[in-house]
């Protein structure tokens, strides 16, 4: 398939963002999660950053908000409600405050941080402390005027209170600035309303406040629960108004809701164990929040610092991870489970979801692909299910490019697995290898697991791995590690030597060197150079199974059939449960760089050895820092050439210019 070209890209998020935009602002009808369109417009942003030549004035990364409801009467602001720069962890935070003080040389500030609601913007005018009108944010400079559906809010005040040391604010104009959100037990109420009359469920808080703020009837406003929390307030003469936490004491003076987590720091980190501890709370919270903000305090200061566009340069919107986003699908991969079960896998650009970075998801089964109309080239929402396992969402079908094609899973097993038979029975909805039973695949496992070339566990051969197979004691790879003595005396096999014989045995691989643990696991094209190059490049087994499909086709050797091999037996569920239970029982492999004399150096062996097996002497060629190779290369330096020889190794390696050498030769080279 053509790759996607920049501008084609720019211009389909263009239409799309403003499509949704169009949704949200005007109809009050979102189509989307807000973290969904905070991530497509993240992309936009980026590709404008890399390919200015793209920027439209049309875009909406040039300009905030929408077009204004016609229903209600349009007011200009007094100031400007600005939106504020986001940042996403301590580095951004850190050089926010480095920009603020490079301003501010030699002059100490306090830091006001406080929870940043999602709700709907609103300011509140009062004149000489009567509520004289309500106005949303719209596009920050003119909003609506909702003094109509505002004054149905019960927690707003008609009048604001008299409270000594503030009377001055009961005198000419005060502004107070808030948000208006639903509390999420009387979303929770409302909804079970719905439901008990046999209506749709609202979709979350906060697009219910925002559309029901914009009802046209304020009887029906007054039937939803909304709540005003406030968080500015302003005066003609900004020297009312000291600093961003006096702000607070008066709006609590004056009789107005506002947030009671809100504090002052003298240290930047105090602000961040700050942030630590409402992440953590966040949940028990009465509303939704979308993050914290984080100011200057002192207003003098605020506004010395100024406005850069749209975001003032004395504040900044701490945003936790976003549990939503998207990104695009490369390729669909298949892995086969220990059960003989086909797991289809979607790789997609790696992106950030909740916190950390995920690069590919289980698609479960052909009936979920069909589900999905899942295609390669197509743009995908992820979400991590309970902030732990990424999972496709759904589709952006508005993105999808021309010419993607439905997956057609028969014919992608064929493709992938050409050597391997599949059959569905009755209901089950997973492909499964015809002909082999979760038991059979599982002797197979072990064997190979424990057999010379990988773990090389003594005595746990073919008869003994049948024996502790059918007796349970054996029900995957890891609980080789969960024999006992006397489990294995229990069957007719075993007597005392030779239990403990095994015991021991296994006990001795609990280390064992991460190659050869590599190799054990049965990973389809993995044999051992590149179990090898693998151990050498990526050094634990945790960052393997977190490496990219990029990442691995650097991997001298590794093409992308290799690559997508590796990828898909590390996104399935049941390995990286697997992977879970070795650790619990303590088996820890290690890596060891092998360098000696024979670094650098590649060795293929032909024909029959006299004073070694083939094993012994790719062992003793690696332990040098050799390079073992099955085939003669280009790259190859050495052909072994032993006893019985055939002509096609020899004519290559002569073709390739190849030293041939003899086996007394090898052995002078690992001696």
């Amino acid at each position: 398939m053509t790759p996607i070209q920049p501008s084609q890209r720019a211009a389909e998020l263009r239409a799309l963002l403003s499509d949704y935009s169009y949704q949200y602002h005007v109809l009050d009808k979102p189509v989307v999660s807000d973290a969904i369109y905070d991530s497509l417009f993240g992309e936009l942003k980026k590709l404008e950053a890399e390919h200015p030549e793209l920027i439209t004035p049309d875009s909406p990364t040039q300009r905030v908000g929408g077009e204004l409801l016609t229903g209600f009467t349009k007011v200009a602001h007094s100031t400007r409600m600005l939106s504020l720069n986001d940042v996403f962890d301590r580095n951004e935070v850190e050089a926010w405050v480095k920009r603020t003080d490079k301003l501010l040389p030699g002059r100490k500030h306090e830091f006001f941080a406080d929870i940043k609601m999602d709700g709907l913007a609103c300011a509140l005018i009062y004149q000489d402390g009567i509520l004289a009108q309500a106005v949303t944010r719209g596009d920050s400079y003119v909003g609506e005027d909702v003094t109509a559906n505002v004054r149905t809010i019960k927690n707003v005040p008609l009048r604001l209170r008299s409270a000594k040391g503030y009377e001055n604010f009961l005198n000419g104009r005060t502004e107070i600035r808030g948000e208006i959100v639903m509390l999420k037990k009387d979303f929770a109420t409302l909804n079970a309303k719905q439901t008990a009359a046999g209506k749709p469920k609202f979709a979350n808080p906060r697009n219910l406040a925002a559309g029901t703020i914009r009802q046209l009837d304020p009887k029906l406003v007054a039937e939803r629960p909304l709540s005003f929390n406030a968080y500015d307030l302003l005066r003609d003469d900004p020297a009312e108004v000291p600093t961003n936490m006096f702000a607070y004491e008066a709006i609590s003076a004056l009789g107005i809701k506002r947030n009671q987590q809100a504090a002052v720091f003298d240290k930047l980190e105090d602000v961040m164990q700050f942030v630590d501890h409402v992440e953590k709370i966040r949940d028990e919270l009465p509303f939704n929040i979308d993050g914290l903000v984080i100011k200057v305090n002192d207003r003098a200061l605020f506004a010395e610092l100024g406005v850069v566009g749209k975001q003032p340069r004395a504040a900044v919107a701490y945003k936790y991870a976003a549990e939503q986003a998207t990104t695009i699908v490369k390729d669909i991969v298949i892995s086969i489970g220990r059960t003989g079960a086909a797991t289809p896998v979607a790789v997609f650009d790696p992106v950030v979801v909740a916190g950390t970075t995920v690069q590919h998801a289980s698609l479960h089964n052909a009936d979920e692909i069909s589900r999905l109309d899942i295609r390669v080239g197509d743009t995908v929402v992820i979400f991590k299910a309970g902030d732990i396992i990424p999972q496709v969402q759904s589709v952006v079908t508005e993105l999808r490019p021309k010419g993607a094609k439905p997956v057609n899973y028969l014919a992608l097993l064929a493709e992938q697995y050409p050597e391997l038979q599949f059959e569905r029975s009755g209901e089950d909805v997973v492909y499964r290898v015809k002909g082999a039973n979760s038991d059979l695949i599982l002797k197979r496992s072990v064997e190979y697991y424990a057999y010379k070339g990988a773990l090389d566990i003594d005595t746990l051969g073919e008869k003994n791995v049948i024996a502790l197979v059918d007796a349970g004691l054996i029900k995957d790879l890891a609980d080789i590690y969960n024999l006992k003595t006397e489990d294995l005396l229990k069957l007719d096999r075993f007597a005392t030597i030779s239990a403990n014989k095994l015991i021991n045995a296994i006990a001795d691989k609990k280390n064992p060197p991460l190659e050869r643990f590599i190799l054990g696991l049965g990973i389809r094209h993995v044999g051992m150079q590149t179990a090898i190059d693998l151990a050498n490049r990526f050094e634990s087994i945790d960052s393997l199974a977190n490496a990219s499909l990029e990442q691995l086709q650097q991997v001298d050797g590794i093409g992308r059939v290799v690559a997508e091999s590796i990828l898909a037996w590390f996104s399935d569920d049941d390995n990286l449960a697997l992977l879970s239970k070795f650790n619990d029982l303590g088996v820890q492999p290690v890596f060891v760089k092998k360098v000696g004399k024979l670094s650098g150096k590649s060795f293929v062996i032909t024909g029959s050895l006299t004073d070694m097996s083939r094993y012994e002497a790719a062992d003793r060629i690696r332990a040098l820092g050799g390079t073992f190779q099955t085939a003669v290369a280009k790259d190859t330096d050495y052909l072994v050439a032993g006893g019985k020889v055939g002509d096609s190794k020899l004519k290559k390696a002569q073709q390739y210019g190849t030293a041939i050498i003899s086996e007394e030769d090898l052995v002078k080279l690992i001696s």
